[in-house]
């Protein structure tokens, strides 16, 4: 029945019909729920099934257990400071209305940290994809193309990478600069040099770090509590509360999406498994960050406890997990060539570091990293297939 009337809508959408302009929102709609009626025949050059549908929606099966522990562990969070200060004292519209349906907030009960958390997480990521799909949208209708599905993918890594308590209207602002500026103006998918979810969190953070970083990225009526860098750029591993097992795990302040390694490393299995995360590129930042964090052990400092942090604890605090596995593989923004990925890759894992080492005003460090090295990656390809071609111009002489 659907079927049949999506065809008989077609001709008002297609060429010279009423609707003309809005084609890319009926032809998005149509190739969602089926396949497309375009198919090559013939003698191709492709290799597998695999499109660009197919590509973003095995990337959000990866990113499953990362959004589904993330909405646990900020039920748990908000839950702990809601048990700490009494629910009576507690006005966050958040609480109420689970309260209201008759769910109290509980450290104990994974069911309620898991319903709490999700409370959190729906309108984030609401406003990320109505915001964002309408800049989509709009472009593409301007344009006349057809919606690419790119913003399926960001849509979920933007929320993934923000403060549960942020502002909704940061969220609207923030998706609309990564969509338009970082992507749109370039051209669309596949011509940005940025990475949008990045970009937009970029500008949220440079914009209003009240709400993005510091000591107040988790408040719940008056209840603050720092993430686990900002404790350890201040005052290293003395006072900060957690274990290294906790961190891995992932029941520690942070954004939704970073906290847990543990359901991280499941998203990585997938993406290199089906071929669309490179290995090469998460490879090398691993090897680069733990080779620059043990260099700035061995250096030390008595006035800065970042110096003496572990890679170990580098690996499972902050975003490095998450922008290794999701954020740098990005096809787009990253390197192409294989020998560049891991140019790049290394880039990222150095830069990481040496932002949250050395300068503790900016005690996260992936995000930059990544787009330092998102600048960088078409330099590094050029001179990886310069390289090739002087090769193989030596060996024909």
């Amino acid at each position: 029945m659907l079927k049949k009337f999506l065809k008989s809508i077609a001709p008002a959408f297609e060429s010279g019909g009423k609707f003309e302009k809005l084609y890319p929102l009926y032809e998005a709609a149509d190739t969602f729920i089926y396949t497309t009626k375009d198919k090559t025949s013939g003698l191709t050059h492709v290799r597998d099934g695999m499109d660009s549908k197919r590509m973003m929606m095995t990337v959000i099966v990866a990113l499953f257990p990362a959004i589904l522990f993330g909405m646990y562990n900020t039920g748990l969070q908000v839950s702990t400071g809601v048990l700490s200060i009494g629910l009576s004292n507690v006005s966050d519209w958040h609480v109420t209305f689970v309260t209201f349906l008759g769910i109290m907030p509980n450290p104990e009960s994974i069911s309620a940290n898991l319903f709490l958390g999700f409370v959190y997480f729906l309108p984030i990521y609401i406003v990320t994809n109505v915001v964002g799909g309408a800049w989509e949208v709009l472009f593409s209708v301007v344009r006349k193309h057809e919606i690419n599905e790119g913003m399926l993918v960001t849509g979920f890594l933007f929320p993934m990478i923000l403060p549960a308590t942020i502002p909704l209207w940061q969220v609207a602002l923030g998706i609309s600069f990564g969509v338009v500026i970082a992507k749109e103006i370039f051209g669309g998918v596949g011509k940005n040099f940025l990475n949008p979810a990045l970009a937009a969190r970029a500008f949220l953070f440079f914009a209003y770090p009240g709400q993005i970083s510091g000591d107040n990225v988790w408040i719940i009526d008056g209840v603050s509590q720092a993430t686990t860098l900002s404790q350890v750029a201040s005052s290293g591993l003395t006072d900060l509360n957690y274990t290294w097992f906790q961190s891995f795990i992932g029941v520690i302040p942070g954004s939704f999406g970073e906290t847990s390694t543990l359901a991280i490393l499941f998203g990585a299995f997938v993406l290199i498994m089906t071929g669309i995360g490179s290995w090469r590129i998460m490879f090398s930042i691993l090897v680069a960050a733990v080779l620059t964090a043990l260099l700035f052990n061995v250096i030390g400092s008595d006035t800065n406890p970042a110096f003496m942090l572990s890679p170990w604890w580098h690996l499972v605090i902050g975003g490095l997990a998450f922008g290794a596995v999701f954020m740098a593989t990005d096809p787009v923004t990253a390197s192409m060539t294989s020998k560049g990925k891991y140019f790049y890759g290394g880039l990222i894992g150095i830069m990481v570091i040496l932002i949250r080492v050395v300068n503790p005003a900016f005690p996260e460090g992936m995000m930059l990293a990544i787009l330092f090295a998102n600048l960088f990656a078409p330099l590094i390809d050029y001179f990886v297939v310069e390289s090739h071609i002087k090769r193989r111009r030596r060996i024909q002489s």
